[in-house]
């Protein structure tokens, strides 16, 4: 008979780990170029990131920067959109632009000895880009198709809702970054011309190349290819406005009748990625809801049953992102799974964290750091995330050993200082009728109810009783058509994000 061992293996010990060294030059217009060199690993990763993003765009023009970006790769002066594939495929290279809430940018992957070439056509894309009329229509027309096919999704229906009813109307974050089907719909080939030249500062930017590049003089090809761009006034500032507009617990629900499951978001205005409690947060978010084995998986997935997955996190940007718990529940249990997942954020302010809780999390978040730095494309984002947030140069060789000094008090007082859920907002996407008494007698506060299309106007939903309170009537109700308001969180981040991730959150779309 074959024994069965009782005891579960434990962690052990995590291996040394330094991050490659890096070296930084600077061209006369101020463009950065950081250049880590990889022996070993041919396959090069070179990407060209500029500090500009969907949070510095006006709000009438919401969707430029990412449609911009989108459209970089759709025709230059040389090549047009199928001529620029063809000479990459040549190359062996694949190109990608792509803009979020703080950044824009192109990048390519291509073999070393191919890489000057390859960002040849980088530079293709970023100086000289024309953004033919009839690909902007296509890419505005999937937009707003997007956007379309978003209000029928009820986890994409929550994401905008929620980051509609956190942020204050001034806020860029109050919008997707995406744009909205009001903004996307006016937008043209001269808009987003318009937005990409007023982005290209190269005072802003950096070409990152990370790979096996020894016999690559990447300075002199960043100054062949990039000396020409003209820096922008450098006393402009980055408009970063994140204004919160949560003082006190309320409670939203988008009633989908008949909806068999309730997305629920649970959260408020939380901190830029530059804050000097980043490896603290880092590990109290682990614990809260980063990690498999955390309080709120834990809770409502392995005790209760609630869910097949609960998380919960803060998406760090330039401005202060949000902090979100999240989770899909059957509709039944809808109210229970809210009482709970508040209960543990609250628990986690008034309760100190166990010493085997701190360990599993400090092991986790030390253990999987050197696992996502195996190839040159992640170590090139996480460069990217040091220029973005503008961190300092030994940010990625310090993080292993300030996430190991990280304490049980510290977690206790960032969770004090940093969780607030009594001025959170609980955001619902479900069927009303089915828990709406409920939810109002368990008291998270006033509670306010729309029909899916938008806010109710008159009176009560049919069949949702008085009970569930006033009905959001103001101008500060949602903005028709958004989305991608991209606050799911997934596993803990490393201090180099690019330039949308943060700890237990996803890149913006």
């Amino acid at each position: 008979m074959t024994e069965i061992v009782a005891t579960r293996p434990v962690p052990g010990t995590p291996r040394p780990y330094e991050f490659p060294p890096f070296a930084r030059h600077r061209l006369e217009n101020g463009l950065s170029v950081l250049v880590v060199d990889l022996p070993g690993r041919p396959l090069v990763s070179a990407s060209f990131t500029v500090r500009r993003g969907a949070a510095d765009e006006p709000a009438d023009a919401a969707g430029a920067t990412v449609l911009a970006a989108r459209s970089l790769s759709e025709g230059t002066e040389r090549f047009d959109a199928v001529a620029l594939i063809e000479a990459a495929e040549r190359l062996g290279a694949s190109l990608h632009a792509e803009a979020g809430w703080d950044a824009t940018s192109a990048s390519v992957d291509v073999v070393n000895e191919r890489l000057a070439e390859a960002l040849d056509l980088v530079a293709e894309m970023v100086c000289r880009p024309t953004f033919p009329a009839a690909e902007v229509e296509r890419l505005r027309d999937e937009r707003l198709n997007d956007l379309l096919q978003a209000r029928a999704d009820p986890r994409r229906r929550a994401d905008e809702a929620f980051a509609d009813t956190i942020y204050a109307v001034e806020s860029p974050y109050h919008r997707p970054a995406g744009g909205t089907q009001d903004t996307v719909a006016t937008l043209d080939r001269d808009r987003l011309e318009g937005t990409w030249r007023r982005a290209l500062d190269p005072g802003r930017g950096a070409l990152i190349v990370a790979g096996d590049v020894a016999a690559v003089d990447v300075p002199a090809v960043a100054e062949r290819l990039f000396a020409g761009l003209e820096p922008r006034d450098a006393s402009e500032p980055d408009r970063i406005v994140d204004d919160g507009a949560v003082d006190e617990r309320f409670v939203r629900v988008i009633h989908r009748p008949g909806a068999v499951q309730t997305e629920f978001r649970i959260g408020h205005r939380g901190l830029p990625r530059r804050t000097a409690d980043f490896h603290a947060l880092s590990v109290m978010a682990a614990i809260l809801g980063g990690l498999f084995n955390s309080r709120l998986n834990a809770r409502l997935r392995e005790e209760k049953g609630y869910t097949y997955g609960a998380f919960a996190g803060f998406d760090l940007r330039r401005g202060a992102g949000p902090f979100t718990a999240r989770a899909a529940v059957n509709t039944e249990v809808t109210v229970a799974a809210l009482t709970d997942a508040v209960a543990e954020i609250e628990r986690l302010r008034a309760e100190p964290v166990t010493d085997a809780e701190l360990r599993a999390a400090k092991d986790y978040l030390i253990g999987v750091f050197p696992l996502r730095f195996e190839t040159p494309g992640p170590v090139a984002g996480a460069l990217s995330g040091l220029h973005v947030h503008e961190l300092p140069d030994d940010e990625l060789a310090r993080y292993r050993p300030a996430i190991e000094a990280v304490t049980v008090e510290d977690v206790a007082r960032v969770a004090r200082q940093h969780l607030r859920p009594e001025q959170a907002a609980v955001v619902l996407v479900g069927d009303a009728d089915a828990f709406g008494s409920e939810l109002e007698a368990v008291g998270f506060g006033r509670v306010t109810v729309e029909r899916d299309e938008g806010p109710v106007t008159e009176g009560p939903l049919e069949g949702v009783g008085e009970e569930l309170g006033p009905v959001d009537r103001g101008p500060e109700g949602p903005t028709e058509g958004a989305e991608d308001a991209e606050v799911e969180p997934v596993e803990p981040a490393e201090p180099g994000t690019t330039a949308d991730e943060g700890i237990d959150a996803r890149s913006s779309r």
